[in-house]
């Protein structure tokens, strides 16, 4: 990956709206009246916000909402717009935006205090909270589910076994049992980026102490079903549930689900894209704002402003506990985090 200068890339790209009057402390927010005033890009500092003399949330130091990586359509700039000055009208508090470059400048501008909320991808929110950076507000919801699983499959004449009940489709027996027998083979990944095909997969087996030849990374859910019942290239495989049911899939091989055997199943660990607030923002800040982000997408425009800047239609709240697992077997994997990214 390429490393940028990720902080003069950072654009500001709305103007602050502000008080004529003082702004409140952390603890008694109290929403002003508004004018607007223009402000320089943010740039580079080694000074720790917290550090700072200027209370966060004043114009010298205002809270900063990151846009999506490389957003650059202007109803996404808009909506932001829209966001931010509900947040300056409900809080009282100065608010402006950025449009990072990358995840991994996105990452830095959070270490830097020029980023204090923002939409994180599963692994871009991973690194900031190993660092200390960000805590988990709102997991977003994905036809209602704010976290999915995967399967590691083998093929049934290779002698493997399934712990997979097939009636109720729950796992019968724990992964260190059911992952045993794949001791000494050779798995098939789908990419060194997905979380389902390769990086949760992964990190159960290091965690559970079984150790695996080299892996052959196919390129796609639906390859790794076909590189299994090709039979030759590996043993077993990650993916999501069901990959096996791919359409294309079962009209190629209409054996395919008697022959590629479901071995056991990952529970609901991934998560989709989070949203998260700066650990430098006192508790109470953040609170306040996590209260004003489910009122404001209870209102039409807010709804809309929402998923036109971040593509969500639901957040559900939580906290980093919500991740615990996620984050022990990203860990366990060994995945260099920050090579992914970007990905």
């Amino acid at each position: 990956m390429n490393h940028k200068s990720f902080l003069p890339a950072l654009v500001i790209v709305l103007s602050i709206v502000l008080a004529n009057c003082s702004f409140p402390s952390a603890s008694t927010p109290e929403p002003t009246a508004t004018q607007t005033v223009s402000t320089a890009p943010v740039t580079p500092t080694e000074t720790p916000p917290a550090l700072s003399t200027v209370e966060l949330g004043r114009v010298e130091n205002p809270i900063i909402l990151a846009l999506p990586p490389a957003a650059n359509s202007e109803d996404q700039i808009a909506a932001a717009r829209f966001i931010a000055d509900q947040f300056i009208q409900r809080t009282g508090y100065a608010v402006v935006t950025i449009v990072p470059d990358s995840y991994e400048a996105l990452v830095e501008a959070f270490a830097a205090g020029n980023a204090h909320m923002a939409l994180l991808n599963p692994y871009a929110y991973t690194l900031a909270y190993q660092r200390g950076l960000v805590h988990a507000a709102f997991a977003t919801l994905n036809d209602g589910d704010n976290l999915y699983g995967a399967q590691f499959i083998a093929t049934r004449k290779g002698g493997f076994k399934s712990y997979v009940d097939p009636l109720t489709g729950e796992n019968t027996a724990d992964a260190r049992t059911a992952l045993l027998q794949f001791t000494d083979k050779k798995p098939c990944w789908t990419d060194e980026t997905s979380a389902s095909g390769y990086v949760i997969p992964a990190g159960y087996l290091t965690a559970n102490n079984i150790s695996t030849r080299p892996p052959a990374f196919v390129e796609g859910h639906p390859t790794v079903v076909r590189s299994l019942y090709a039979s030759g290239i590996c043993d077993f495989g990650g993916t999501y549930i069901d990959a096996r049911t791919f359409p294309s899939l079962e009209s190629e091989f209409p054996d395919l689900i008697e022959q590629v055997i479901l071995v056991w199943r990952i529970p609901e660990i991934i998560p989709y894209d989070l949203f998260v607030f700066s650990s430098n923002m006192p508790q109470g800040m953040r609170n306040l704002f996590s209260d004003q982000i489910p009122a404001l997408m209870q209102t039409d425009e807010g709804f809309t402003a929402f998923e036109t800047a971040y593509t969500i239609e639901a957040l559900q709240p939580v906290n980093d506990a919500f991740y615990a697992e996620f984050r022990t077997y990203v860990e366990a994997s060994g995945v260099d985090l920050s090579g992914l990214l970007d990905k």
